[in-house]
């Protein structure tokens, strides 16, 4: 969500300084296998819970999410870092390439939220269903009243 907050700030920053800004960036191709990791353990959780209506439909709406934040990067960060060796250099569009780049991000921000929210749907939508039903060897553990005379 950082990056919703920083756009309309380095939106209108002039070229030299918003190359100088992107440099704070490098090394994040790096934590690529965080977006593997968050892929895979949502797409486990939805294949678990797929038999648990609620709690499947929130999970593969976080999981669709995060796939979607993939074909986000790949249609448009991904090229437009390309384009600018990872904003090494500025091209003569560098302008449509940075809003490309910002604008991807924040749509990238907005997906990650609605996974988040969805996945803590879908484990809350479990804790409450355990938390509500009556744990049968409680019940037959219980001391049972006797019944007056």
């Amino acid at each position: 969500m950082r990056i919703c907050w920083n756009s309309p700030n380095k939106i209108g920053l002039a070229r030299d300084d918003y190359l100088t800004v992107q440099q704070i960036y490098r090394g994040w191709a790096l934590l690529g296998f965080v977006v593997a990791g968050a892929l895979l353990s949502t797409l486990i959780l939805t294949v678990m819970v797929r038999k648990r209506r609620r709690e499947f439909i929130l999970a593969l709406v976080g999981f669709a999410c995060i796939l979607a934040t993939q074909v986000v990067f790949w249609t448009f960060t991904f090229p437009t870092n390309q384009a600018t060796s990872n904003w090494t250099v500025l091209p003569g569009d560098w302008m449509a390439l940075r809003a490309q780049w910002e604008y991807s991000h924040a749509a990238s921000a907005v997906l990650n939220l609605i996974a988040l929210i969805a996945l803590i749907g879908s484990v809350l939508t479990r804790v409450q269903a355990l938390t509500t039903q009556p744990c049968r060897a409680s019940r037959r553990n219980s001391v049972r009243p006797v019944p007056p005379g």
